[in-house]
């Protein structure tokens, strides 16, 4: 059985971008996605938004968190927190694939593990073999 997804649910023309970026499930609360808007992570068709600036079909959304930088484009505007296989819906993902050199294991050590051993200079030097650093 082929069942069709549910229906978007009726929204206005445009509404607040705190709000669609809570809807849409791209931030957990109202008050995170204002508190982006207010720290100047947020940008709505390339200008600063406010919490309170209007977004609208089409319109072009950049969000900054938690270190990157989600791209998505407005395709239907809600109000309400909805499921977030209907939240998907609403928006086009347009955010850039990560370069491979990002997902490189980091190597690090406990801070005040002292000097490494002859045994943790062999890993550390196994994997610096392994996963040599992007020219």
């Amino acid at each position: 059985m082929n069942e069709s997804p549910a229906p978007l649910p009726p929204g206005p023309d445009s509404t607040r971008v705190d709000r669609w970026l809570w809807a849409v499930r791209l931030v957990k609360t109202r008050a995170d996605a204002a508190q982006a808007c207010r720290g100047g992570h947020v940008r709505v068709n390339d200008r600063p938004a406010k919490p309170a600036s209007p977004v609208k079909p089409g319109d072009e959304v950049r969000v900054r968190l938690h270190g990157t930088t989600r791209i998505v484009e407005v395709g239907h505007v809600i109000e309400k927190r909805v499921s977030a296989p209907v939240a998907v819906r609403c928006y086009a993902d347009n955010t850039p694939e990560a370069p491979p050199e990002a997902n490189l294991p980091v190597i690090r050590r406990d801070r005040g593990a002292g000097r490494p051993t002859k045994r943790d200079r062999r890993v550390l030097d196994r994997l610096r073999t392994d996963f040599p650093p992007p020219v």
